[in-house]
């Protein structure tokens, strides 16, 4: 076997990427970076874990910190459609301003996603869904989001 045959090492079928998240407007600022790393088994799976960090504040409300980590798969059904199963364990700390009557709040919150994207390239675009979603716990608004995927 000569090295023209050997097959690619391992960290040549890894690939980076993640997310940013940005909100602001009203008195609200809301910050994400969610970095995270994929091994390609092949063209159509893939599997890997991130971790991620938001910060938000209402201001005269509260402020929280989530911090957390994942596990990740990745199935390109063809090569313009992905699917993916995502579990998602986060670790929220909420302290709401004095004199509102809302007792601060540290707790783990775990999301399992499953959802479908069109890709293209090293970005998807897509929907994802809550299995576990729990509206008093949960940091997202609704169990249904959409995401922009990127891995290089």
């Amino acid at each position: 076997m000569s090295a023209q045959d050997a097959p690619p090492s391992f960290w040549a079928k890894v690939r980076y990427g993640g997310g940013l998240g940005l909100s602001v407007g009203n008195g609200f600022f809301g910050g994400t970076l969610a970095p995270g790393a994929v091994y390609e088994f092949n063209e159509q799976l893939a599997m890997g874990l991130g971790t991620s960090f938001t910060y938000n504040s209402q201001r005269n409300f509260y402020n929280s910190t989530i911090v957390g980590g994942s596990l990740i798969g990745l199935y390109n059904v063809i090569p313009e459609i992905q699917l993916s199963a995502e579990f998602e364990m986060l670790n929220v700390s909420r302290s709401f301003e004095a004199g509102l009557g809302l007792e601060n709040d540290l707790y783990w919150y775990p999301a399992l996603f499953t959802g479908a994207g069109f890709r293209t390239g090293t970005f998807t675009v897509g929907i994802r869904y809550d299995v576990l979603y729990d509206e008093e716990k949960s940091i997202y608004i609704s169990p249904w989001l959409p995401f922009v995927r990127f891995y290089f």
